[in-house]
């Protein structure tokens, strides 16, 4: 297995493991520069990336490598600008950086003449536009069913039409469903069509951290000139916006002005805006007077149409029974879908196994295990308490307040639902209810269900981070 294909492996792994938002900010832009006498030495784009993946990620990714091999005992971390190395990640890549299609962890960049821009020296004119795109993502490779149809067909329309329809276009859906490939299918599609376009895809995180930096260095002006200059800006997990007034009100004037002069926005979030805490009305208003859909989990026949493709694409053949497994046993989100299948073309190809119904089955069965984790209380406490941005006093103490009295009956649902406990023992979790309250909550939440999607995205959006985050 060559140092790429094997650190496309390893990122199968992490990206299930951790968040989207930290996936993409630690990880993009990283490669294996050298694997020699069981020391990996990885390439990194900067200082930032270096402290974290060595600090917080250094046993995700061990573990990850250890899986492939088990030489493996340790990893390093350096600058990718300061060393090159034989078989590491395109390094000439990762210098020069002018390719429309970079691997997999790239960006898409355009070179163009300009005006100085955000970051640059007076004296600089010409300058490489970071689009952030993925080349991989793309409109041709998004495969359609009916739990993303109306979404793929939004975002296409829009590429088609820049700020004439459909602005802003607001997607949003639970973690790792395809939000990211759809939005990133706009920006490539433009970038075809229209090169001279200025684009920009960011995630709201990354964007904040670009906006301390600007404050910092004094160059804030520079930057609301940069994002204003815009044809078609993406910002990927807008809901981490929340509680961040500084970033919200600045987001909210480079919106104004690309929204007055017809500039395209495009946004993503894990739930709806009237679901986001402590998110400005005016920004909540903004997002609600454009279009508004959503990506649902896929089914059963729609992950097995996605393994297919993906295994069409890399060149690999699976007996049908492994890919149902596989379908099957990965079932809340595409990243899931797309990491367990990683997983079994890397270990069949490092130990030269078929990937039939028997060795899936074994390649899988830990990880099988470990999405099964056994489940408390307190973890539902927990995502509760994110997920709604309230307290946990909140939810015990007497109140009537509907931003606590709905987070509170969806706790008490999920508490029976998934724990399964009697409804007196939730009662008394929740500050000593009567059972008679907690049951009708539970009936409330379960019947809405069936009548009221948001509410149902809702409940599968929380699941999902019980059971995989």
């Amino acid at each position: 297995m060559s140092n790429e294909d094997l650190w496309k492996a390893v990122l199968g792994q992490i990206e299930i493991s951790i968040s989207k938002a930290n996936f993409i900010t630690w990880f993009k832009n990283t490669g294996i520069l050298q694997n020699q006498n069981g020391v990996v030495t990885i390439g990194v784009p900067n200082g930032f990336a270096k402290e974290w993946l060595e600090n917080k990620y250094n046993h995700y990714i061990l573990k990850a490598l250890k899986s492939f091999d088990q030489g493996i005992r340790e990893i390093h971390c350096i600058l990718a600008l300061e060393k090159t190395a034989p078989n590491s990640i395109d390094s000439v890549k990762m210098l020069a950086g002018v390719k429309v299609a970079e691997m997999s962890t790239g960006f898409v960049r355009k070179k163009i003449i300009e005006k100085p821009s955000f970051g640059t020296t007076p004296h600089d004119t010409t300058v490489f536009h970071e689009t952030n795109l993925n080349g991989r993502y793309t409109f041709e490779n998004f495969i359609v069913a009916e739990n993303n149809e109306l979404a793929r067909a939004a975002c296409f329309a829009v590429s088609q039409n820049l700020g004439m329809i459909y602005n802003p276009l607001f997607i949003y859906g639970g973690v790792g469903l395809g939000k990211t490939h759809l939005l990133q299918s706009i920006g490539n599609e433009v970038v075809k069509n229209a090169p001279e376009k200025r684009i920009k895809y960011i995630t709201s995180e990354c964007f904040t951290t670009e906006l301390v930096d600007s404050i910092k260095n004094q160059k804030i002006d520079k930057f609301k000139e940069y994002y204003q200059q815009m044809d078609l800006l993406i910002i990927d997990d807008i809901q981490f916006l929340s509680g961040r007034e500084k970033t919200q009100n600045e987001f909210f004037h480079i919106f104004n002005v690309l929204y007055q002069i017809n500039k395209q926005v495009v946004i993503s979030s894990d739930r709806l805006p009237k679901a986001i805490p402590t998110l400005e009305d005016r920004l909540r208003s903004r997002f609600e007077g454009g279009m508004i859909t959503d990506i649902s989990r896929p089914t059963l026949e729609t992950r097995i149409a996605i393994l297919k493709s993906k295994l069409e694409e890399k060149g690999f053949n699976m007996e049908e029974k492994a890919i149902r497994f596989v379908a099957e046993n990965a079932s809340q989100n595409i990243r899931e879908l797309e990491g367990s299948l990683n997983r079994v073309i890397a270990y069949c190809e490092f130990h030269k196994i078929a990937p039939s119904i028997e060795n899936t089955e074994k390649i899988l069965a830990e990880l099988i295990e470990n999405n099964k984790k056994s489940l408390q209380a307190e973890d539902i406490f927990r995502v509760i308490t994110e997920f709604y941005n309230v307290s946990k006093e909140e939810l015990i103490k007497k109140g009537r307040k509907k931003e606590i009295s709905h987070p509170r009956q969806v706790m008490m649902y999920l508490l029976r639902q998934e724990l399964n406990l009697p409804f007196s023992a939730i009662g008394n979790l929740l500050g000593g209810r009567d059972h008679t309250t907690t049951l009708h909550a539970f009936e409330k939440i379960n019947t809405n269900q069936e009548t009221h999607t948001r509410l149902k995205e809702e409940i599968n959006t929380l699941k999902e981070k019980l059971y995989y985050s």
